[in-house]
């Protein structure tokens, strides 16, 4: 479980006000997800605070969580896995920095089309993995 909710503690903001902030400095909007499932969120008008959550039952899951990480001693920016997600983690990771390896390999040598297109579709393959990993819906 992550919790976005964490408080950066020189300003007071959460990650995901921040995100907003600098956002909104680029010029750029971007999407928004809810605190606690990822969904994401509807666009709003320019009048009144944004939107932090999809629904009260998403919001009342964060205040839950935000109760127990500090109940159990935790800082707000403690992420906790289980093993097998974790594990998941680490092989997509290396999966990806393989990838990396033999393009960088790959262009030291003189590749021909279908190498170097072979070696980039893997490592877009080892991207998207990650990709989805962050935009993904928390269940229940």
């Amino acid at each position: 479980m992550v919790d976005d909710e964490a408080v950066d503690h020189a300003g007071g903001e959460t990650v995901d006000q921040v995100r907003i902030r600098s956002a909104r400095r680029r010029g750029r909007s971007e999407e928004r997800r809810c605190g606690w499932c990822r969904r994401v969120l509807p666009e709003q008008g320019s009048v009144g605070r944004p939107r932090q959550y999809c629904g009260q039952a998403c919001r009342q899951r964060a205040y839950e969580q935000r109760n127990a990480t500090t109940k159990a001693g935790l800082s707000g920016d403690v992420v906790l896995v289980t093993r097998a997600e974790l594990d998941g983690l680490q092989d997509r990771l290396y999966q990806l920095r393989c990838a990396l390896e033999d393009v960088q390999t790959l262009l030291t040598e003189r590749p021909t089309k279908a190498e170097l297109e072979r070696s980039l579709a893997d490592l877009v393959r080892s991207t998207g993995r990650l990709d989805r990993l962050w935009v993904s819906e928390r269940a229940g």
